[in-house]
């Protein structure tokens, strides 16, 4: 069960089966199903999350109880709170599985002990996160500086085939609007 993180691996830093071997090791298999928590608000976050099947998305909740969605995780895709698992600080986010999910795990000792064991994991991780951090300004960019409309279109050519996964009310407010507006939206691109 670990075919989409070899296939990551291999992608991003060209392990070979031995050192993919290594790898695997420090990994635990999990699932969760449609509707569990990976991370709740409060907790600390302890594991890093790789995503062999499904779908989760990490949201925070506001004051009124409004989701407010930071991030959608699918096959092939890395999910949790950086910030709480660096900082071992309770997590101000929760994560949520949209489908049954097959996941693989690793901890923080875990991961540490990899990095020291394994350099070409510390250059997986380091182009993961960098990639994180690119996606995140490109987010902070599209949500100060694009209209509703334009940032729907490009949700469309980013991820086409994934928004059919989506609850519609998730992708709205993952794109920081309404329902009723993602609504207007999509019958203004679809007529």
């Amino acid at each position: 069960m670990a075919e989409m993180l070899s296939r990551s691996f291999r992608e991003k830093v060209g392990v070979d089966e031995a050192e993919f071997e290594v790898c695997r090791s420090f990994f635990v298999p999990g699932e969760l199903k449609k509707k569990q928590f990976l991370l709740q608000e409060g907790e600390v976050c302890n594991r890093l999350a790789f995503v062999e099947k499904g779908a989760l998305f990490s949201y925070s909740t506001t004051a009124k109880g409004a989701q407010n969605v930071i991030q959608f995780a699918f096959e092939g895709w890395w999910i949790a709170d950086l910030y709480s698992f660096f900082t071992q600080e309770p997590s101000k986010l929760t994560i949520e599985a949209l489908e049954d999910c097959e996941l693989l795990f690793i901890d923080r000792k875990s991961h540490q002990q990899l990095l020291e064991k394994l350099p070409k994991y510390e250059t997986y991780t380091r182009l993961l996160y960098q990639n994180a951090y690119i996606a995140l300004q490109r987010r902070l960019e599209s949500t100060i500086g694009l209209t509703a409309e334009e940032k729907y279109r490009r949700l469309l050519e980013l991820y086409p085939a994934l928004l059919h996964r989506i609850p519609l009310q998730l992708i709205a407010s993952y794109l920081g609007v309404t329902p009723e507006t993602l609504s207007r939206i999509r019958k203004q691109i679809a007529s």
